[in-house]
């Protein structure tokens, strides 16, 4: 990978980082690319551990 590129987190796809030949969809290559990653986390693909929390359900 050089410099002036870094790979898509989606498909791997060269990016480049300039400010001038960005898209819109950085640090993805395409919107398509950032609609599957959103759709993994949607979907619980991805997470941030962090301690769990203890939720005390309300009885009715």
């Amino acid at each position: 990978m050089s410099e002036s590129h870094i790979a898509c987190p989606t498909c791997g796809k060269q990016v480049p980082l300039s400010q001038d030949e960005r898209t819109k969809s950085f640090p993805f290559c395409s919107d398509r690319c950032r609609t599957v990653d959103l759709g993994g986390w949607s979907d619980e693909k991805f997470v941030i551990k962090g301690k769990e929390l203890n939720v005390e359900q309300e009885e009715d």
